[in-house]
């Protein structure tokens, strides 16, 4: 017997038009927890958080909630994200803690996704949609990395907090999903506000920036 996905109906992206300026633009900053990498096979989301950010500013409004694993968190992990084990016996299974999640993005109107190293964040939320047979459409998503590769190509992959250090910009509570994500919302407007002198100003840009940058990796030569 064939099972058919059930479409997750959240307006993740308020589409807006390629001429509009990123200093305008709202965009929603966030990362996640899990118990670990092998997100494909059996680790799991344990922690999700998210900050708005609007017109080149990190407002208030900010998502957080615990998620409960199928298995149980790792002693490494607990050490790493000080997530233990009493803190995701209640909480919402993955899929109550993504439709939250979806609705503050729908309810902030955000302009897409934001993340540091964003492609982990953006698979574990669908692998974990794909184990209760559920999907979405997936809004654009930018990534610092892309960014700070842009306006800085030679440099070497640092660690987030090292990158806020660098680019003068506020750290929070590391390896904790909000934490992180605030941490990566001041990281991004700085990086908004240098690529305004690169000529970076509209989301038309940013899109060509990310897609030139993926069309580099592919290159062949």
């Amino acid at each position: 017997m064939f099972w058919r996905k059930q479409r997750l109906n959240y307006k993740l992206d308020q589409s807006f038009l390629l001429d509009t300026k990123l200093r305008d633009m709202p965009f929603t900053v966030f990362d996640t927890e899990t118990t670990g990498f092998a997100i494909a096979a059996y680790d799991g989301l344990i922690e999700i958080g998210a900050v708005h950010v609007d017109k080149l500013e990190v407002t208030d409004r900010v998502f957080q909630t615990f998620v409960k694993p199928l298995g149980e968190i790792p002693e490494h992990i607990t050490k790493l994200t000080s997530i233990e084990q009493h803190h995701v016996e209640n909480a919402p299974t993955p899929l109550e803690a993504i439709e939250s999640y979806f609705q503050f993005i729908e309810d902030t109107k955000s302009g897409g996704w934001i993340g540091h190293h964003v492609s982990f964040d953006t698979l574990v939320i669908k692998k974990e949609l794909q184990r209760v047979k559920c999907s979405y459409e997936e809004p654009p998503s930018f990534d610092t990395i892309d960014l700070i590769n842009y306006l800085n190509p030679s440099w070497d992959q640092r660690d987030l907090a090292e990158y806020a250090r660098i680019f003068g910009t506020r750290t929070f509570e590391r390896h904790r999903a909000l934490g992180d994500a605030l941490t990566t919302a001041h990281l991004f407007i700085e990086l908004l506000k240098r690529l305004e002198d690169k000529g970076v100003l509209t989301l038309a840009d940013l899109l060509r920036l990310k897609h030139g940058k993926l069309l580099l990796k592919n290159a062949r030569f």
